[in-house]
């Protein structure tokens, strides 16, 4: 993937005295009183604010926060609690401005300055990629940077529009970081290449095995997925949640790995329970003696230490999901081997998901996967081989830039 960063413009010292718009994920929880629960998000988005401020730029960053509705401002919506942590980790003051559209307030901003926009889906068209109003956030900017990786498969006039109508379009270093990370695990990886994508439901990740289908070695399922793959291969899965409809499916996907030497690796192993419940008994069982009033809710030990040692031989991980119920203590063995196994392989490991980063913080890993996406759905679509709206627009940019 080709694109400008936007540390390509401050190495070649063209953001002093400019006005750079940064499209920031400021999309943060809140309690019921408004305050931040968890800032994770801001602090990712810091360095590009930091590295422009120190560029000498007129720094404009907005963002989305919540689901408001166009049109209709209601302080619930505000990015006023956004504004005032932002400031703090800064060490800057951060004046929030309203009706920002047509230039209000904009007019006198210093270099080294950084204002926040406020909530940019209050504006009319913002998620209908509204040309009228991208046009105007263009106006607004001489360089447009995209610093939000987890609304790059959405085109909104924030994040795709105004990238077509900017004088410049970079990425920022968080989207830089995904993108080449993603590029790195799929686009170019060390081989064997072992996915491990895992979920309730087949049809919800149906596209992103078949699309995984025809790049990796190994494809591990996990949770309600394996349980259909089990199906498949003509297992017995008692009351498990599994989608019958969907064997076929699971088949065509077995099939199509086994035609180039891949595999679908299929549990041996399991651990039961008669009920989907917290204090639920587990009871570990060889995948020929599955009752059928037993509910599969993880791998057994056996299974779990075949696929620890396929990861420890990979050469690069992708992660998507939790093999079994890992809330409940007694069904997360299997998902804690396999993570202690990617923390401590010399692979290349990339990992996404909201369950995923849960595994991730439960079994204290951070530090030892090579990239965490904070992406969600992006993450997904990228996995699906789906072209992100954002990302395409910044790639387009960047040709035009090189041509002339």
């Amino acid at each position: 993937m080709s694109f400008i960063r936007l540390q390509d413009l401050i190495a070649q010292n063209a953001l002093q005295g400019k006005r750079v718009f940064i499209r920031a994920d400021l999309n943060v929880p809140q309690d019921d009183a408004g305050n931040i629960t968890e800032d994770t998000r801001i602090r990712a988005s810091v360095p590009a604010i930091q590295a422009a401020v120190k560029a000498g730029a007129k720094v404009m960053v907005t963002s989305h926060l919540g689901r408001p509705t166009e049109g209709e401002f209601k302080q619930e919506d505000s990015l006023a609690p956004v504004a005032a942590r932002l400031a703090e980790l800064l060490g800057q003051p951060v004046e929030l401005k309203q009706g920002w559209v047509d230039g209000a307030g904009l007019d006198n901003l210093q270099d080294g300055q950084v204002v926040l926009l406020e909530n940019v889906r209050v504006n009319k068209g913002e998620k209908k990629n509204a040309d009228e109003l991208a046009q105007k956030m263009a106006k607004l900017c001489d360089v447009y940077v995209n610093d939000a990786f987890g609304t790059a498969h959405r085109a909104e006039a924030s994040t795709h529009g105004i990238a077509k109508f900017a004088p410049v379009a970079a990425a920022g270093p968080l989207l830089a970081a995904e993108l080449d990370a993603l590029g790195k695990a799929l686009g170019a990886p060390a081989r064997p290449l072992l996915a491990i994508v895992a979920g309730s439901k087949v049809s919800s990740k149906l596209s992103i095995l078949k699309s995984l289908a025809d790049k990796v070695d190994n494809l591990v399922v996990g949770g309600g997925i394996a349980n259909t793959f089990m199906l498949a291969a003509g297992l017995k899965i008692g009351k498990s949640l599994a989608e019958p409809d969907l064997v076929e499916e699971a088949k065509a996907i077995i099939d199509m790995m086994s035609q180039r030497g891949a595999q679908v690796p299929i549990p041996v192993d399991v651990v039961c329970a008669k009920e989907f419940s917290p204090t639920a008994a587990a009871t570990v069982k060889d995948v020929a003696d599955v009752a059928d009033d037993d509910m599969i809710l993880d791998i057994g030990p056996k299974t779990a230490q075949m696929l620890a040692q396929q990861i420890a031989a990979a050469g690069t991980i992708v992660w998507n999901g939790p093999v079994g119920v890992f809330e409940f203590d007694q069904f997360g063995e299997g998902t804690k081997t396999l993570a202690l196994a990617i923390a401590g392989s010399s692979a290349f490991s990339i990992a996404g998901g909201g369950d995923t980063l849960a595994a991730i913080a439960k079994y204290a890993i951070t530090d030892k996967i090579g990239y965490i996406s904070t992406g969600g759905g992006a993450f997904l679509e990228f996995l699906e081989g789906k072209t992100l709206p954002a990302v395409e627009v910044l790639e387009s940019r960047s040709t035009e830039r090189s041509a002339t």
